[in-house]
């Protein structure tokens, strides 16, 4: 289990430095339920990061609150670690934080670090070149939160089932652009639940059980 600091007031790491004093150089984000209930981190305000809203997440950790406890999360797409961070404070066992951008990356293991958590795991990589090749035990739960309108969807998510990332009846958390219509869930795989607010569309995808499939 982690090692967690009592719910409080995390420090700030240092914000990092800019030529234009009007420019903010970090995003804050605050955990909404948990262990590190109310505790706000920094990140850094790069690369167009835009960690799931408070009421977003909250939707999102009620759908999977009886699946989080012990379960292997995998966050692609980490940024700001919004939903890694969050099934870590509601009881996750373990999650692993992907992102490419090593500025992220780097305060990704600070906050874990501030939190006094031993149960997450930061790898700055491509998430493309990551998933190609599975080297660790499939996860109980995935998130993704990829850049809008990209095409990201659309390759990564054959290649998570390809690959078998995720173990049978384990789900798959899915943000993306409203007007994308149609996204097509890799067979096998059932959309559980569904919610639009704006210009986002959230999904909740099972990966039926293999007897479920046989049958």
């Amino acid at each position: 289990m982690a090692r967690r600091k009592p719910p409080g007031r995390a420090p700030h790491p240092a914000k990092s430095r800019s030529s234009n004093n009007n420019s903010p150089t970090s995003g804050e984000l605050r955990i909404i339920g948990g262990d590190w209930r109310s505790r706000k981190l920094r990140f850094p305000a790069t690369g167009g990061v835009r960690p799931s809203p408070a009421r977003t997440r909250e939707t999102l950790f009620n759908w999977l609150a009886m699946h989080l406890p012990a379960a292997r999360c995998l966050d692609l797409f980490a940024g700001s670690g919004a939903l890694g961070l969050e099934a870590l404070s509601r009881g996750a066992a373990h999650a692993t934080l992907v992102d490419h951008t090593q500025s992220l990356a780097r305060a990704l293991q600070e906050n874990l670090r501030l939190l006094d958590c031993t149960d997450g795991q930061v790898l700055c990589q491509d998430v493309h070149r990551f998933l190609a090749s599975r080297q660790m035990e499939p996860f109980d739960i995935i998130f993704m939160d990829p850049p809008f309108r990209q095409g990201w969807l659309e390759t990564l998510l054959p290649l998570i089932e390809q690959q078998q990332w995720l173990k049978p009846g384990g789900w798959v958390y899915v943000e993306h652009e409203s007007e994308l219509a149609g996204l097509a869930a890799p067979p096998g795989w059932q959309l559980h639940r569904q919610k639009s607010a704006g210009q986002v569309t959230y999904n909740l995808f099972r990966r039926i059980p293999d007897e479920a499939a046989a049958q």
